[in-house]
């Protein structure tokens, strides 16, 4: 259910940024500056921002966690607003360098989309490269339903609405799909209000990253779990390039199979207790 709804989310929120993208270029249009690539940088670089903060939405919403949504708007916009900056012109330069056709501007839209999904999960538990793959062939896939939708539709400026409507789309479901499809480890939430929420490990893997937080502040943990009887930081998982240990900080105990630990080893379909919260620990091999 989780991985639906996110990639429901990433969708909505990224069609969502696209059609205020269509917007704020069509107000502007592309001759405010006397150079035309220019005048692209900064159009690419709004619609990017636009599409990138409504992902980041997305993300807080999904999670319910203020904190974590103005971190993901932040990241997820400034990193939009590069991507769209870079991806836009060299899209018109490869355009008119090569002679027209529309199939060389999707360089310039896989790089748009690759910054798009880096931003994406630069503040979740996912692998940058696998956010930045998602994208990328978002951006790619978003780009041909752009051309195809300036062919499809008589008028210019639906045809172009339609079009950064779907890019946004693309992007946002390419990316929260590559990440599932190839993500290594996670933590799904089996009970409370979180029910069904699901925890992406990944980047914490490497021994030399930090340790991720499991607790009920926003501002001191990683994963946050809206449940009175978890503390602000309750418990602790931390990679050891293999596997991931657990360790307990709170003083009402952490409980692996219902076995209270203080420190443990994570395996495949563990249950994990924090409070009143089940979590199951899943990896692949």
């Amino acid at each position: 259910m989780s991985r639906i709804m996110r990639l429901f989310y990433y969708g909505v929120f990224g069609a969502i940024g696209g059609l205020i993208g269509w917007q704020i270029s069509n107000i502007l249009g592309l001759s405010f500056f006397p150079s035309l690539y220019l005048s692209e940088v900064v159009v690419g670089g709004l619609i990017g921002a636009s599409i990138g903060i409504l992902i980041g939405l997305g993300e807080g919403i999904l999670n319910k966690n203020l904190a974590l949504g103005l971190r993901s708007c932040l990241w997820s916009g400034l990193l939009g607003l590069a991507g769209g900056s870079i991806g836009l012109p060299i899209a018109e330069g490869l355009f008119l360098g090569l002679g027209g056709g529309d199939a060389v501007r999707l360089i310039g839209w896989g790089i748009f989309g690759l910054m798009i999904g880096i931003a994406a999960v630069i503040t979740s538990g996912s692998q940058l490269w696998k956010g930045g793959l998602g994208g990328f062939i978002g951006g790619i896939s978003g780009g041909i339903l752009l051309s195809a939708s300036r062919e499809i539709l008589d008028s210019a400026l639906l045809g172009k609405a339609a079009g950064l409507i779907l890019l946004g789309a693309s992007i946002g479901v390419g990316t929260a799909l590559i990440v599932y499809l190839l993500s290594r480890a996670w933590l799904e939430v089996k009970s409370g209000k979180m029910s069904g929420m699901e925890f992406i490990l990944d980047k914490f893997l490497n021994p030399e990253s930090p340790g991720v937080f499991i607790g009920s502040d926003a501002f001191k943990a990683e994963l946050v779990l809206p449940d009175p009887d978890i503390a602000p930081q309750h418990a602790m998982i931390k990679g050891h390039g293999t596997y991931f240990k657990i360790k307990d900080m709170s003083l009402s105990g952490t409980f692996i199979n219902k076995k209270k630990i203080e420190t443990a080893q994570l395996k495949n379909m563990q249950s994990i207790l924090v409070g009143n919260t089940e979590l199951v620990y899943h990896e692949k091999r």
